[in-house]
């Protein structure tokens, strides 16, 4: 079984129409694995031992990465991009891959990834600037998606049945 370490994923963004590489990075942070699927109730004429359940539409979460901060400007251009002139809503694909302790050589060794699609970033927040803290400098950005997937390694014994 593999076993998870803390701050060990790394996030990559891609450009949806040529699948060209514009952001990746570690982060100290993602949270926002939500889904929720809102059944439906159908009340049917006759049947007054409880109400019929159907599946409803699922929901998405909002998702927030958080790092500290770096020379690399690439979320706060994209959440900019996305937010004013031609380039208003541009949504990016992107994964999430979660990573092990490291194989033979340090090398990396992914353990799982999430697959995002339809990414749009809502929210940009810059560091809290403070000369007299001796915290790191972190900068988030909080995005919503319209598809999330999970993909285990071949080599994970832990893999669920499909359905």
């Amino acid at each position: 079984m593999s076993e998870f370490v803390p701050f060990r994923f790394k996030v990559n963004l891609y450009n949806s129409g040529n699948n060209q590489l514009l952001c990746s990075g570690r982060f100290s942070e993602v949270s926002g694995f939500e889904l929720t699927m809102e059944p439906k109730a159908i009340q049917e004429g006759g049947r007054n031992w409880g109400e019929l359940q159907r599946a409803g539409q699922t929901k998405f979460a909002p998702m927030t990465l958080k790092r500290g901060v770096t020379s690399v400007n690439d979320l706060w251009s994209w959440f900019d991009a996305s937010t004013r002139g031609a380039n208003y809503g541009y949504r990016l694909h992107g994964e999430i891959i979660v990573l092990g302790n490291p194989g033979k050589g340090g090398g990396e060794n992914p353990v799982m990834t999430w697959k995002l699609q339809g990414v749009m970033a809502t929210k940009f927040k810059g560091p809290d600037l403070n000369s007299t803290s001796s915290q790191v400098a972190i900068e988030e950005v909080q995005l919503v998606h319209e598809g999330l997937e999970l993909e285990r390694q071949a080599n994970d014994s832990a893999q669920g049945a499909q359905p």
